[in-house]
């Protein structure tokens, strides 16, 4: 009986622990909409292993509509469009797992990378990947996709060391992020998914070409009326025709 009772009463800590962890990470998450985060998993690592953390953070509206379109064009096309994950691009990238294990392909959306480096940590496994599909529901729903790509840019890591559009683009190019022009923007964004392998500057042969491609691609996506309106650009509404008055 003694140790029925034990058991009741971890049971009974557990469940109050679990309901606790539950409604911080909530309340973290509502809070993030407006405040960003004070550090994540990916900068604390680089940070205590010598690679060093630059960031500073900026607004939305200190950032490029250049910057912002080039990794939508680089990382996640259908961003404007899905809510939170491209099951496409997932179904495409495991079936190129399967074949080539030695070759990992990723299929995560921006969402999901934001996930990922805002609440978690790098690597795979089942357990991670469970929390990053929760955590990316919850940002989808409770955050705008404004948002969403605004910590994104924040907080990506975009060389050794380097976090956010802010610091890369002092770093690379010694101006402020809002003064990217669509090159450099897609210089960065050619970088990213391998920030620590890939340099803006000097860009090897494949950055400049994938940096190329990537500028391509944001031409094709700019006159799409959902992107504008994330990155920040006015959409001109259509004016409905005036109606002529009825003669007498």
């Amino acid at each position: 009986m003694a140790t029925v009772g034990v058991f009741s009463k971890i049971w009974r800590w557990t469940k109050r622990i679990l309901l606790i962890l539950f409604i911080a990470q909530f309340v973290y998450i509502i809070l993030l909409r407006w405040v960003n985060p004070p550090i994540t998993v990916t900068q604390f690592v680089s940070w205590v292993t010598g690679h060093g953390m630059k960031r500073d953070y900026v607004s939305r509206n200190n950032i490029s509509f250049e910057a912002k379109l080039a990794v939508i064009a680089s990382e996640d096309q259908l961003f404007a469009d899905h809510r939170g994950f491209d099951w496409k691009s997932i179904e495409k990238a495991m079936k190129y797992n399967e074949k080539k294990p030695g070759r990992q392909r990723g299929g995560s959306t921006i969402s999901q990378q934001v996930a990922k480096n805002v609440f978690l940590w790098q690597g795979g496994g089942y357990f991670r990947k469970g929390l990053e599909a929760y955590f990316t529901f919850m940002i989808e729903t409770f955050w705008s996709k404004e948002r969403i790509l605004e910590v994104y840019l924040n907080v990506s890591e975009m060389g050794d060391g380097i976090f956010g559009i802010e610091a890369a683009a002092q770093s690379y190019f010694g101006k402020p992020a809002k003064d990217l022009n669509r090159r450099e923007a897609a210089l960065v964004a050619a970088c990213l998914p391998s920030p620590k392998r890939y340099k803006v500057k000097p860009p090897s042969p494949y950055v400049s070409g994938r940096a190329t491609k990537i500028a391509q691609q944001m031409a094709f996506l700019f006159p799409d009326p959902d992107i504008k309106e994330i990155i920040g650009l006015e959409v001109k509404k259509k004016e409905e025709p005036k109606t002529q008055p009825a003669k007498k």
